[in-house]
């Protein structure tokens, strides 16, 4: 079999070479592969059809991490998306797995250890986190609701020695009270009030800003519905919120982990520190889509 390159291909079918590039990524092309950040793809293959291009909808970085999830693609958004939110959302309430560690759970669903201890947990929770992302990409476009952020939970804290504690709501709002950062935060008599008051209000605003995403992380950080993992919740929920209304989501980096708390901290005093913080983390995932050439 001969391969022809992406340039090739697109003198062959008439097209951009941006365009094959997403037909590839989508897996619309049978038998293309890469090698390194080259597209093999082969000389007999055909170029995909346009049912209906006056009715076809603009591809979305969704649709592609759709897509992606679905076909099983490797090494493409979905994959990139995957380990990097997965490893920093973990590493910031301290797991201690590296980032090949999680790279490696991702790709083989095994994890190597020599001359090493892991904590079990931080494994687990890798491995749940993973099946939590494919939770949010399924229900990007659905509302939010008390129930789905209960499931995102259960999902991250599922198998884990907390979900062995008889104290340990998993799944559930908190029982007993807790603290972040030194803050006081809701008490658990008080945390379905005010999680339905939360959801109530944001989700009577029809199109929500990133503002509105940043200021819905903020108030549900600051009433920390449960024991343990709200803060993956939360940047689960914001990541999920950015795909619905197709605003380019981020992930907060370890090395903006303290940026990221005083924004969270001073947000009523001076929305700006956590805004720039989330645009930096923002401008950092538009790289990415520039390098897999997806357009936002």
């Amino acid at each position: 079999m001969r391969y022809l390159s992406v340039t090739e291909t697109a003198k062959q079918w008439n097209i951009s070479e941006r365009s094959v590039r997403n037909y590839c990524a989508l897996g619309r092309v049978p038998g293309a592969f890469l090698t390194g950040k080259t597209w093999n793809i082969p000389e007999n293959a055909g170029k995909p059809k346009r049912s209906n291009k006056k009715k076809e909808q603009p591809v979305t970085l969704l649709d592609i991490l759709k897509e992606q999830k679905a076909s099983k693609y490797s090494g493409g958004i979905y994959h990139k998306t995957q380990i990097d939110l997965t490893y920093n959302s973990n590493h910031i309430e301290g797991s201690r797995l590296t980032h090949e560690q999680t790279r490696y759970i991702f790709e083989t669903n095994t994890i190597g250890v020599e001359n090493e201890v892991l904590n079990v947990d931080d494994v687990i929770e890798t491995a749940n986190h993973f099946r939590c992302i494919d939770i949010i990409i399924d229900n990007a476009k659905a509302g939010l609701t008390e129930k789905f952020i209960k499931e995102l939970h259960l999902i991250l804290k599922n198998g884990t020695s907390d979900s062995r504690k008889d104290w340990f709501a998993v799944g559930d709002y908190k029982r007993m009270p807790n603290e972040v950062g030194s803050m006081d935060t809701a008490l658990p008599e008080e945390v379905a009030d005010k999680m339905k008051a939360l959801l109530t209000a944001y989700n009577a605003k029809e199109e929500k800003t990133f503002e509105d995403i940043l200021d819905f992380h903020v108030k549900f950080e600051r009433i920390h519905p449960f024991q343990d993992g709200n803060g993956r919740v939360g940047r689960l929920i914001m990541f999920k919120e950015c795909l619905k209304y197709n605003i380019v989501p981020f992930i907060i980096e370890d090395n903006l982990k303290m940026f990221y708390y005083r924004g969270l901290k001073e947000w009523d005093k001076e929305k700006g520190y956590l805004t720039d913080t989330c645009l930096t983390a923002q401008d950092k995932y538009k790289a990415y889509l520039d390098y897999f050439r997806i357009a936002y």
